[in-house]
């Protein structure tokens, strides 16, 4: 396993992606904390381009929970029926919706424990709904931060949930409302899982990655 760095350098390679990317964005498309929390829970196992392709019609008609139940679940499924595992997370969505309503109004919690409860959310999905719509530094860990938290030494862990504590341990507390951001755009488009692109990549000399890949 690479070794964890330290302090000094980790704040280096934060002050370095923001340097490049003030305010870095998540990919997936919305429009309030409710098309949020659909378009996260509906990237499972997907792609945020494909979910992307499939949310846009279907939030011009579907923004609040009320209006998806409205919809229906067959309704729901023509406009996502091009993800993986549809009907599931079809099913889980009217569910969520109808809690939403009968139980919040039809606003969107803002505390984990109460995101973490609705069908078909977990903490990675509550976790990027914090950071994104309400702006706690939270840290949602996917495959590509899971792979460049422990590959560059930034945030090392054998688990999603032991590199969560790693970045909240041991990343500067002014970049940690950007740290996932920063961290899963880097993962995505340059430190790649199959041929990482280390000569572009303006970290390499920061990074505990042994194996760089120079070409």
């Amino acid at each position: 396993m690479t070794r964890q760095l330290d302090y000094q350098t980790i704040h280096e390679i934060f002050a370095r992606f923001r340097a490049a990317e003030p305010e870095p964005k998540g990919e997936l498309e919305h429009v309030n904390a409710y098309t949020l929390l659909v378009a996260v829970a509906l990237s499972a196992q997907a792609t945020d381009k494909g979910v992307n392709k499939a949310t846009r019609a279907l939030f011009g008609i579907a923004d609040t929970p009320e209006k998806m139940l409205a919809l229906g679940e067959e309704g729901l499924i023509e406009h996502i029926k091009t993800i993986g595992l549809y009907r599931n997370k079809a099913k889980n969505v009217m569910k969520m919706s109808r809690i939403l309503v009968d139980d919040y109004g039809g606003e969107v919690p803002s505390s984990r424990a109460a995101l973490e409860s609705l069908p078909g959310v977990g903490r990675k999905t509550a976790n990027v709904v914090l950071n994104m719509w309400f702006h706690h530094p939270a840290q949602a860990v996917d495959t590509h931060i899971f792979r460049f938290g422990n590959r560059s030494g930034v945030a090392v862990g054998k688990d999603v949930a032991a590199v969560e504590r790693a970045i909240e341990d041991h990343v500067p507390a002014e970049f940690q409302q950007h740290a996932h951001h920063w961290m899963i755009l880097h993962g995505r488009y340059v430190c790649t899982a199959r041929k990482p692109k280390c000569a572009a990549c303006l970290i390499r000399d920061l990074c505990a990655f042994e194996e760089k890949n120079l070409d």
